[in-house]
């Protein structure tokens, strides 16, 4: 009797799963958005009016705020954060770049965020592919660096990440609800 009940538990459940996945045809909730340093990259590509390749992009989910609480609320104070939504946002370096004091070689990483209301806490780790924050790995941390909340003039619905260029360098702007954080990059080898 009790394996009977189990097996129809586990019947209900895997049709409950399978019933709520997404179709393929279907908009994502937080759709997936990517951008480089230099903006508009490859438009700029196209038009033969830059190098070979970019300095950095930065793939990540955008969720919209939805009128709910963002930061001390559904971002909760003091947790690590995924930067976004989904699977964790991944940033590349195809140079070598400064940040805080430490020096980034090229390649890909996760950056993961532990906000509070007056700084975040960045972290850039070396595994990527993750899905949100749940497997994150503290031994596979490269640097830390705490940066400074803004309060952003303007309320923005959607959850947004974009490099901001500044001569031969750049920051790295986050921006959702209220606030807005900028992480200033430095170009420590130049892209020949």
């Amino acid at each position: 009797m009790m394996k009977k009940i189990g097996l129809a538990l586990f019947c209900i459940g895997l049709t409950s799963v399978l019933l709520a996945q997404q179709k393929a045809t279907e908009l994502d909730k937080s759709p997936m958005d990517m951008s480089y340093w230099p903006a508009n990259y490859p438009i700029l590509k196209m038009g033969g009016k830059v190098k070979l390749q970019p300095t950095a992009r930065i793939i990540y989910g955008r969720p919209a705020k939805g009128g709910r609480t963002i930061f001390g609320g559904i971002v909760k104070y003091g947790d690590l954060w995924r930067l976004g939504a989904n699977e964790a946002t991944e940033i590349e370096f195809f140079t070598t770049v400064k940040i805080g004091d430490k020096k980034i070689t090229a390649g890909r990483y996760t950056i993961y965020c532990v906000p509070t209301e007056s700084r975040w806490t960045l972290i850039f780790n070396k595994d990527n592919f993750c899905w949100g924050s749940f497997t994150y790995d503290t031994k596979k941390d490269i640097i830390k660096v705490d940066i400074p909340t803004e309060k952003n003039s303007e309320n923005v619905e959607f959850f947004t990440i974009y490099f901001e260029e500044a001569g031969d360098n750049a920051n790295l702007i986050f921006l959702w609800d209220d606030v807005k954080v900028s992480l200033p990059i430095t170009v420590l080898k130049k892209i020949s």
